[in-house]
């Protein structure tokens, strides 16, 4: 057994769960890139069909079996959430900085964790309810309400928010019997047929740069989900949830590498306590 293996479940699920993270974070920075050179539908395109053809080729060999679902309603309504949550967040970064559209939909972990108490009958005691509780602390203090970061835009990230928490909670729902490829074609079908009918209208001729960024979204798109249907598999959607704030950790670093986003002393406070949020998060669920 690798050592990986021998962990305890819940922390499994937490590194695939910052696996995720980390992989979203790169995607994002690559779209932002992206639209900043081609435009949102153009880059939502290469990331909806890209993926889809990326899956397509490496379930071809077991197609039949892996596009047959136990949850056809529950896949259109998985797909539909990840849909929102990509275009609200995707046009966000137009508009936003990468740090500040993170830090906004930093309120995903919260509502997944409610979410989870509410829908799927997953405990919400008092140390879960702290840990969620001190990370959107640290994500207020980046944030700074009334700051200027807050905004009719930041409606969008807000949005995403809402949608990617329905998608984390589906994906947790499903994810016990579904094929990982299974959820990982079905929630990219829609929106790669969708923005394949829609693209004439909005194509713009891609320079080199671009025709690479395209490449590597389409290919990046499938690691995040990939991690998190894992994630969401080995531990409950509340244990993993808080660690959804390590993504204002890496949006911050990638914003200073790429785009000259440089943070002040409140933006390291705000991560030292989402960092510290995390570690007693795990801490405490693997003492039980």
């Amino acid at each position: 057994m690798t050592r990986f293996s021998r962990m305890p479940a819940q922390t499994r699920g937490i590194l695939m769960m910052i696996l995720a993270i980390f992989a979203f974070s790169v995607l994002d920075v690559t779209a932002k890139t992206l639209t900043m050179r081609i435009g949102v539908m153009q880059t939502l395109w290469a990331r909806y069909a890209g993926q889809t053809l990326v899956v397509f080729i490496i379930i071809l060999p077991h197609l039949k079996s892996r596009l047959r679902t136990k949850y056809p309603k529950l896949q259109l309504l998985r797909a539909v959430f990840m849909l929102g949550a990509t275009t609200f967040f995707f046009t966000g970064l137009s508009f936003l900085g990468l740090a500040e559209s993170t830090a906004i939909m930093d309120i995903s972990p919260v509502l997944i964790t409610l979410g989870a108490a509410l829908f799927l009958g997953e405990r919400f005691g008092a140390r879960r309810a702290f840990g969620v509780l001190a990370a959107l602390i640290g994500a207020m203090v980046i944030i700074r309400p009334g700051s200027g970061v807050l905004s009719l835009y930041a409606l969008l990230p807000i949005a995403a928010a809402v949608c990617y928490a329905g998608f984390s909670l589906v994906t947790r729902y499903v994810g016990q019997s579904e094929s990982v490829w299974t959820s990982l074609f079905y929630s990219a079908a829609l929106g790669g047929t969708i923005f394949t009918v829609l693209i004439p209208f909005y194509w713009q001729t891609p320079d080199t740069t671009a025709i690479l960024l395209m490449i590597g979204i389409a290919l990046l798109s499938v690691l995040p989900q990939l991690f998190l249907i894992h994630a969401l598999r080995l531990a409950q959607a509340s244990v993993v949830a808080p660690f959804g704030y390590v993504g204002l950790l890496f949006a911050t670093v990638w914003g200073m590498i790429f785009f000259g986003d440089y943070p002040d002393a409140l933006t390291y406070l705000g991560a030292f306590i989402i960092v510290a949020a995390g570690v007693y998060v795990w801490h405490r669920e693997n003492r039980g």
